[in-house]
């Protein structure tokens, strides 16, 4: 069986790199750092990521670099190192198909793609988190002449990093990830756009729904240019079936009596959004929202969760939606169905403005 044991050579010290870094480290992993700014190599060294300075022939080299170099980089480590070679983009077929015209037959048998589905809107190594992949999914993918202890090894390295992990081909996983990640990311900052030109006034109505739905736009838009473009032909396709269903729309609303149409379209995305699984990769299940009215002062969110913990409920997920002009907030906490009376009544006996 294979055995990570290192050293791990990590080429790319951004979020996802700086990420692997720590999550090796806390468990004794040896980690050599590279990146082509030598400042950002040395701070994810001085925040314990690995060093900069170790001489020893990696066992496995992950590639961490923006999605137009990694099957370049890719390339390289296959000829400079006899270590397999991983990467963690977040597009497959582009960087197998580029190192596969830069690298020997014999060479791509140690290169096996993966893609740790986490991640932030926030960039570079100090955006970095031991924790970033605990709980999460990671894809492996290998092609098909990749060997089986290449396989094994980047296996382990997404289970020591903390993730979960998926096998899949890579022409499903481009599929996968554009309809999961990339379609998502485009219809946030298309609805984000439309708020560039509105008045002030309208801003002023924003609540946690606009919130939810532009959060990612916030995302660098130089890297998401570079993941769009190098998944284009699965994007594509779905883009275009979005295309077709708002011209269904529109061509509803232009008319009488649109209820029909409408309601076909928010129904289908219920039957979608219940599809998505819950925490930890569980199968989807029905929350309830407990509504808590907040005073924006220091100290009253530890409460309000110290609060809920005695009731016994556990709070699957939460958000809180601040109220323009108002010196409160609103805290939704989702729990399960059989836990809503009890929290509901310790809430309200310790002095919190609740509702349903």
């Amino acid at each position: 069986m294979t055995e990570l044991r290192g050293p791990v050579r990590i080429v790319g010290t951004g979020l996802i790199g700086t990420s692997i870094g720590l999550a090796l480290a806390r468990l004794g992993v040896v980690v050599e750092l590279v990146d082509a700014d030598p400042d950002n190599a040395l701070m994810a060294e001085r925040i314990g990521a690995g060093s900069r300075l170790v001489q020893l022939e990696p066992q496995l080299v992950v590639v961490a670099v923006p999605p137009d170099h990694v099957g370049a980089v890719v390339a390289e480590q296959l000829k400079q190192t006899d270590a397999i070679v991983t990467d963690a983009a977040s597009v497959k077929s582009k960087p197998l198909a580029e190192a596969r015209t830069l690298s020997s037959a014999e060479d791509l048998t140690r290169y096996v793609g993966s893609h740790p589905m986490a991640g932030s809107e926030r960039n570079g190594p100090l955006a970095g988190r031991a924790d970033l992949f605990d709980g999460a999914t990671w894809a492996v993918t290998p092609h098909e002449t990749s060997a089986p202890d290449a396989v094994e090894l980047v296996r382990r390295l997404a289970e020591a990093a903390g993730a979960r992990t998926v096998e899949l081909s890579v022409e499903d996983h481009d599929l996968a990830v554009a309809r999961v990640s990339h379609l998502p990311q485009l219809m946030s900052s298309l609805a984000a756009g439309t708020l560039v030109d509105a008045p002030a006034a309208h801003l002023e109505l924003s609540g946690q729904g606009v919130r939810d739905v532009t959060r990612i736009a916030a995302s660098d838009p130089g890297l998401w240019t570079q993941i769009v473009s190098a998944n284009s032909p699965a994007l594509s396709g779905l883009l275009e079936g979005i295309r077709d269903e708002l011209d269904r729309l529109l061509i509803a609303l232009g008319k009488e009596e649109a209820a029909d149409e409408v309601t076909a379209v928010l129904n289908r995305g219920v039957s979608g959004a219940v599809r998505v699984p819950g925490k930890h990769g569980a199968p989807h299940i029905e929350l309830v929202a407990v509504l808590v009215t907040i005073p924006d002062r220091p100290g009253q969110l530890a409460r309000l969760f110290n609060d809920a913990a005695a009731s016994g409920a556990n709070v699957e997920d939460l958000r809180i939606d601040h109220s323009p002009g108002r010196p409160v907030g609103e805290v939704e906490l989702d729990v399960k169905p059989d836990s809503v009376d009890q929290l509901v009544r310790v809430l309200t006996e310790r002095g919190w403005a609740v509702h349903r």
